[in-house]
């Protein structure tokens, strides 16, 4: 008889065809792995909404198959969604590196009715065994500490997760690549590489954070009066070079700013950040030290608007704000979608007579993942049997797959997938199956999770397009018509005042429409009244005015 072909099934539920909301799952028969569990930020067209989290539909019923979940790293895009998502999956074991699990557990006080989380500290050089599943933890360089990358062995074969990764020789706060490590990997027989995929468009190699601080060096030498550094909270190696060189210079630092506090704190308890006694000191004192001796290192280099450097700049700071001889640098690139609010607070700064440094300028900022040559320096070193991009955009996705095709990957082993499909492994073969799974967007709004759908998400649109319009018309319970005047809330449609012809014709409009539709003497289906003036109205308003208002008609009977 024909023995049955093993496959180990690959599920990504979020981070392919995005940056960001990475989530997948390794299953092997009922066995399952979860491997981070992330969030990404909203959209420009997505008002009102905090953070978008994987759907995981698919793991209902499934709770008892989840072997664990495995964090690589402590940035929001892959462990911000374990708060809203834990409990949902049955509260499985988690494994982090010592770093990443202080940031799951100081963001978890933020939920005080959430469970408390089982999580087990793994370092570089660590095994652990999940079911079918023995991984063994491999440090890679990235922007922050901690992270790891995982060497998977299956009953099917051998799988090596890259994390977020560069390969830097000269790194700040870590140890450099270990390329031994990584060539001994590959000689064990690799049947699958997943790579990061986010830099697969970028030629070249990715600076090295040395690199980076010799440039800042520069900055330091010569500044004449406060220096304002704005990074990521959780560019962690980015934040000591600037402590470092503050020290070197005899610069106090101010820290300002929650997440960049929060993330200090964490990383000073657990030694990953070295800073002298006496370095750190508050906002309130710094007024005390004369502007070449002290340096703010805050959060809002995108130019968020609640952040410390956009607050500093609106003059609402409490202790600070901005002087002539101000340096500020912006250690961090420009995510797609923040090119306007950024360059508002540029144009601010220059305003109010700073001096401004960004990473077009000079390399100031160098990103955390590989770019072209690095991504093929891990292919040639690895030499997977099949191959599948990660964490990225679909045009990254496609660089990537096209990148491995040029190294003798064969084009069949190559496989470009988007969340919910549904990967399948063999040791013979890689394929993607025709069904999928669920991975559609579910977004957190306040305390709400997944309670904002499309429709709610397009009314927010329209309101913030063209506004709403409330028409409330009293009609007499005994007679079907209107009594009196229909009374018209408009809220940034029009302004009442200004457009009292229109207001007028709107008034006899649904006079009209009630009327009729109440005075054949019958019943009164009131849902279908609310809808005729629903919809004349709406014409009847774009008509005159080319736009389009939500319309809530109220219909009082008395």
């Amino acid at each position: 008889m024909k023995k049955t072909q093993e496959n180990i099934k690959i599920i990504p539920l979020g981070g392919l065809g995005e940056v960001g909301r990475n989530m997948t799952l390794l299953e092997y028969k009922e066995a399952i792995l979860i491997i981070d569990m992330g969030l990404r930020f909203p959209e420009e067209d997505m008002p009102g909404i905090d953070f978008i989290i994987p759907n995981i539909s698919y793991l209902k019923n499934k709770e008892k198959n989840i072997l664990g979940i495995i964090i690589v790293h402590g940035h929001y895009d892959h462990l911000g969604a374990i708060p809203y998502l834990i409990e949902k999956v049955g509260n499985p074991p988690i494994f982090s590196s010592a770093l990443s699990r202080g940031i799951i557990l100081k963001r978890q006080e933020e939920f005080p009715r959430a469970p408390k989380l089982d999580i087990t500290v793994v370092k570089d050089g660590d095994k652990i065994g999940l079911g079918p599943f023995k991984i063994e933890f491999i440090r890679q360089n990235h922007n922050i500490p901690g992270n790891l990358g995982l060497f998977i062995k299956t009953p099917v074969g051998n799988i090596f997760h890259t994390s977020d990764f560069k390969f830097d020789k000269e790194p700040i706060n870590d140890l450099p690549t270990d390329f031994k490590k990584l060539k001994e990997i590959g000689e064990q027989g690799v049947l699958l590489l997943m790579s990061d995929s986010t830099g697969a468009e970028e030629e070249g190699h990715s600076l090295s954070e040395k690199t980076i601080e010799q440039n800042l060096d520069k900055i330091f030498k010569q500044a004449k009066g406060r220096i304002i550094a704005a990074t990521f909270a959780s560019l962690l190696n980015r934040v000591q070079q600037i402590i470092s060189l503050s020290e070197k210079y005899g610069r106090r630092v101010c820290v300002e700013g929650y997440s960049m506090k929060t993330n200090v704190e964490i990383a000073r308890n657990l030694k990953y950040l070295k800073i002298k006694k006496g370095t750190l000191i508050e906002a309130k004192e710094a007024v005390n030290y004369p502007d070449p001796k002290i340096t703010i290192l805050c959060t809002g280099a995108q130019g968020e608007g609640q952040a410390v450097l956009m607050r500093i700049a609106n003059q609402e700071h409490k202790f600070f704000h901005f002087k002539k001889g101000d340096e500020i640098i912006f250690s961090s690139s420009v995510i797609p979608g923040n090119e306007r609010t950024v360059q508002y607070l540029k144009d601010e700064l220059y305003r109010q007579g700073a001096i401004v440094y960004h990473y077009k300028m000079m390399d100031i900022h160098a990103g955390g993942h590989a770019q072209i040559e690095e991504l093929k320096e891990m292919i040639r070193t690895i030499r997977p049997r099949f191959f599948l991009p990660i964490h990225g955009q679909i045009s990254m996705l496609v660089k990537h797959g096209e990148i491995a095709k040029g190294l003798n990957i064969l084009e069949k082993n190559v496989i470009i997938a988007e969340n919910g499909q549904i990967i399948n492994l063999s040791r013979e073969k890689i394929f993607l199956e025709k069904k999928t799974v669920p991975s559609n967007y579910v977004m957190v709004d306040g305390l709400g999770i997944g309670d904002v759908g499309e429709v709610v998400l397009r009314d927010r649109q329209m309101l913030s397009k063209d506004g709403m319009f409330v028409i409330v018309a009293v009609v007499d319970k005994q007679t079907g018509q209107v009594r009196g005047s229909p009374d018209i809330i408009s809220r940034g449609f029009i302004y009442l005042r200004e457009s009292k012809p229109l207001l007028a014709e709107t008034r006899r409009k649904v006079i009209d429409i009630v009327n009729k539709t109440t005075g054949s003497g019958r019943a009164v289906n009131w849902v279908y009244v609310k809808d005729e003036i629903r919809n004349k109205l709406g014409q009847f308003l774009f008509s005159r005015t080319q736009r389009r208002p939500i319309i809530l008609p109220v219909v009082i009977e008395v």
